[in-house]
């Protein structure tokens, strides 16, 4: 047994099934047959794809005349021909008369009949319209009739040894005049090819074959032949032969049947239909007829078969049997033009199609979609282009919502996607989904059979949600394509419910990106389900703030229930910071700062930078607001002075009265010890430090008494009081750390001698104590060896006890004479290089008053030949740190070299 995959590239030489072939035929019991893929059902022959109509009737054909058999039909165009057995042929016209309910029916008007002189039956007619010429074969012999009276051309002129004979529809010659005509001759193993004229006939190939041939079908130059024991294609123009498949004729007779441009269907072995090309490739798949097959024809998409009981339908495009129609004694069965004729012996009669959307519809009816869908792609070659593609997209909308129905969600999304489907008729089957406001309405005729979801569900809530998960998911993705365009508003109105139904994450990002859901719609949903913070948003994306804002309030004071978030009090704050609205801002000022001071101050302290610029809000009014609530006036504060650097007095004297308050507070307070103390004096005195700003003398009168000595010699300190200042740290601090920090903060930005000035107060209160006092010599040792370049050591050597070793004093010493040594020597050189400088810049001078003028480093314009020229190597500049600065100086001794542009001499 064979397997056929149906998806099989079936573009290969038939020739490769010659062994598989041969063996069936050597064995007696072998058989061959077609298996189905397992998910198609065997049984497809439920559609009907033809009515069987009668077009002549016995009584109409030859009367009471019992013996008289059809042997042979011919229809062209409305003019159908009957050869019998008794040497007649008649003529019909055939009148079609449509239907609207059904199949067309027809009427055969009898035309004449004519004997044709021979005693054996006519065995087969063709009709050479282009000629007016009907060809009949009776008795071995062609001849050439007229197609209206029957009468035979004038000169006689036949064909001769004929056994059968076929038309070539494609030909080669190119004369319209006459027509192609393949015979198989009496001779043996003979076939013969002949121009057919009106009036005569001529000869013009002679082919042997290597068996002898039963069947034939011409297309252009090649021979389609079924000999004895093969099936094989032959170029009669260049006589290559192409065999194909081995076929026992003795079994039963061979069919061979051109279907279409190069393209041949043959009766092979197993009951097998199998197409060939005239390359000998199949590109179809075969089709699975009756062992006892006798005839077929094509009306595509279809193949047809005729055995001695039924016609049998085949589909080309899938392969499948669609279509069984009882009709025994059958024996004829014929294409013209796309009219399927069949007859027995006794009667003729027409295959009528039914139009392929009417089968398409059925298919879908019953549930077949891929079958509907092969066949509509089929029918693209007979409908117009315009036409097919209006019915194609609503084939795949229809198949779409069948698999919807089925729950086949990713082959609906794809069918609706391919369809173009108006995505609300997807909504349209939930219920309230759609917007109160919008103007949709189904298609008509409708796309699918259903009310709404619970009658395609029947009630199934498992079915359900998978409904509305899918719809959630195709929404989601068409909403920002084209399929949206013109209804985006119903589209997101839906998702938007979708959402909040299903409790989906998704709500929220709708709702903070953009979107176009309807307002009253939406907000009435969200409302049912107790969304409260999306309906919020969704109040803000309409421009409704004030809304949003009360919305959130009443969730966080717990008037309506919502834990969708759950950090909704920071959310608000964070809304209000970025808020354009001051009203609104104003508004709820006061709740935010209830709730939590050094949160709620964020509204004001966390403002964009460019609404910070455009000075939105007045610090004063805010600072005013914020009296009731000092650690967020802190907050505030720190804003003004540390983040935004704002230089006023009063905010820096402010805030350095509200640090001072919390500090005495805290030491107030018997359980205020460890970090958070510490924190503020911290602060505290970072500000005393830093700002230049405050009222000093204020502060110094808030701290008499307070205990707080470290922040009194900080303000001694901004007030000049700088011995004072390093007395406290000394004397009351024991802090020598601390004053030490003090001469060098009071210092920043000041000159040298400012700096040294401080180190020898410090270095005088150390030493003023005496030499009974260790603790201070030891501090006073200390701050003479680490800071050793901050001193005069004259004077420092005047001030020391004399009673202190050199070994001691040995690091400040040795530091105080290399920087000595170091500051002369620098001095020397920084002196000596100023010279040099000066001294180029006097020649340069004195050599451009008269040659010349010299740029800005001395180098000369030359004037001609004979010039002199200074030449000056790059020159650097050297700041010292004694004032000397921008001095430029010369990195070749300061040498001045002149050279002749002619002999290159130098001159000193």
């Amino acid at each position: 047994m064979i397997f056929f995959n149906e998806n099989y590239n079936w573009g290969i030489h038939i020739s490769l099934f010659q062994p598989l072939f041969l063996l069936f035929l050597c064995s007696s019991k072998s058989s061959f047959s077609l298996s189905l893929p397992a998910d198609q059902p065997v049984d497809m022959m439920n559609i009907k794809a033809f009515t069987l109509v009668s077009a002549v009737e016995w009584e109409l054909l030859v009367g009471d005349k019992e013996r008289v058999n059809i042997e042979c039909v011919e229809c062209c165009g409305r003019d159908l021909y009957v050869g019998t057995n008794d040497c007649f042929v008649y003529h019909f016209l055939l009148e079609e008369r449509p239907v609207p309910a059904g199949p067309a029916t027809f009427t055969a008007t009898k035309q004449l009949h004519r004997h044709l002189g021979f005693k054996k039956p006519v065995s087969e007619l063709r009709a050479a319209s282009a000629l007016n010429r009907l060809l009949v074969l009776c008795d071995n012999s062609i001849s050439l009739v007229h197609m209206l009276n029957l009468e035979p051309v004038p000169s006689g002129a036949r064909i001769k040894g004929a056994v059968t004979f076929a038309l070539n529809e494609n030909p080669v010659t190119g004369d319209p005049f006459c027509v192609e005509v393949c015979i198989i001759s009496v001779k043996r193993r003979t076939i013969q090819m002949f121009l057919v004229y009106e009036d005569r006939v001529q000869i013009v190939k002679e082919v042997s074959t290597s068996e002898q041939p039963l069947a034939v079908a011409v297309d252009g130059h090649f021979l389609c032949l079924a000999l004895t024991t093969q099936y094989i294609i032959h170029n009669y123009s260049t006589g290559v032969s192409q065999d194909l498949f081995p076929y026992c004729s003795e079994e039963r007779p061979p069919i061979v049947k051109r279907i279409g441009r190069q393209e041949f269907l043959l009766a092979g072995p197993g009951g097998l239909g199998m197409f060939a090309t005239v390359a000998g490739i199949s590109q179809r798949a075969p089709v699975h007829w009756s062992e006892n097959v006798i005839g077929a024809a094509v009306s595509f998409p279809y193949v047809i078969a005729l055995d001695n009981e039924f016609i049998t339908v085949h589909s080309m495009l899938d392969q499948q049997q669609k279509q069984t129609l009882p009709f025994k004694e059958g024996h004829i069965l014929q294409d013209f033009e796309g009219r399927v004729i069949v007859a027995t012996s006794k009667g003729v009669y027409i295959l009528v199609p039914l139009p392929l959307e009417k089968q398409i519809q059925d298919l879908l009816a019953s549930r077949r979609v891929e079958e509907a869908l092969v066949l509509a792609k089929g029918a693209r070659r007979n409908i117009p282009k315009e036409k097919f593609q209006v019915m194609y997209r609503r084939i795949l909308q229809q198949a779409g919502f069948i698999q919807f129905a089925q729950l086949q969600f990713l082959e609906a999304k794809e069918l609706f996607r391919s369809g173009q489907l108006d995505v609300r008729e997807l909504i349209s089957l939930y219920p309230f989904l759609l917007p109160t406001s919008s103007s949709f309405t189904r298609s008509h005729p409708p796309l699918h059979e259903y009310a709404d979801l619970n009658q395609l569900t029947q009630g199934d809530q498992e079915k359900m949600a998978k409904c509305k998960r899918f719809l959630m998911s195709y929404l989601n993705e068409v909403r920002s394509t084209e399929v949206a365009n013109g209804y985006k508003e119903d589209i997101d109105t839906a998702l938007l419910k979708l959402y909040a139904e299903a409790d989906h994450d998704s709500l929220l990002d709708l709702l903070v990106t953009e979107n176009f859901c309807l307002l009253t719609d939406s907000a009435a949903w969200l409302e049912k389900h107790k969304k409260y913070f999306a309906l919020g948003l969704l109040y803000h994306y309409n421009n409704q703030d004030t809304a949003a804002v009360q919305l959130w309030v009443n969730i966080v004071n717990g008037d309506v229930q919502d834990s969708t978030r759950s950090d909704l009090y920071e959310y608000i704050v964070d809304f209000l910071t970025y808020c354009l609205d001051k009203e609104l801002v104003w508004a709820y000022a006061d709740w935010v700062l209830q709730k939590s001071e050094e949160v709620g101050v964020q509204v004001f302290t966390k403002r964009p930078l460019d609404e910070q610029q455009k000075n939105s809000f007045n610090p004063d009014d805010v600072i005013n607001c914020l009296k009731k609530y000092p650690k967020a006036l802190v907050k505030y504060l720190e804003h003004l002075v540390i983040d935004k650097r704002l230089q006023k007095e009063e905010y820096h004297t402010h805030l350095a009265v509200l640090y001072l308050e919390d500090v005495l507070q805290q030491r107030a307070s018997a359980s205020s010890k460890g970090a958070e103390t510490t924190e503020t004096q911290a602060k505290l005195r970072r500000l005393l430090q830093k700002s230049d700003l405050y009222r000093v003398h204020f502060l110094i009168e808030r701290l008499q008494g307070a205990g707080l000595p470290m922040e009194s010699a900080i303000l001694h300190g901004k007030l000049g009081e700088h011995e004072k200042a390093l007395h406290i740290l000394v004397h009351e601090l024991r802090d020598f750390a601390a004053a030490e920090d003090y001469c060098l903060w009071c210092s920043e930005g000041q000159d040298p001698p400012h700096r040294q000035r401080l180190f020898h107060t410090l270095l005088a209160i150390y030493l003023r104590a005496g030499p009974a006092s260790n603790e201070l010599a030891v501090a006073a040792m200390d701050l003479l060896n680490r800071h050793a370049t901050e001193f005069d050591a004259a004077q420092v050597l005047q001030m020391l006890p004399d009673t202190w070793s050199v070994q001691l004093l040995c690091p400040f010493l040795t530091g105080a004479m290399r920087g000595s040594v170091h500051a002369r020597r620098t001095m020397q050189v920084a002196l000596g290089l100023a010279k040099s400088e000066n001294l180029i810049y006097t020649c340069d001078k004195n050599r451009m008053a008269g040659r010349g003028t010299a740029d800005a480093r001395g180098s000369r314009r030359e004037h001609g030949d004979g010039t002199w020229r200074p030449r000056v190597s790059h020159l650097f500049s050297l700041t010292g740190p004694w004032g000397f600065s921008g001095i430029s100086l010369n990195t070749q001794e300061a040498e001045l070299a002149c050279q002749c542009p002619e002999t290159g001499e130098y001159r000193r």
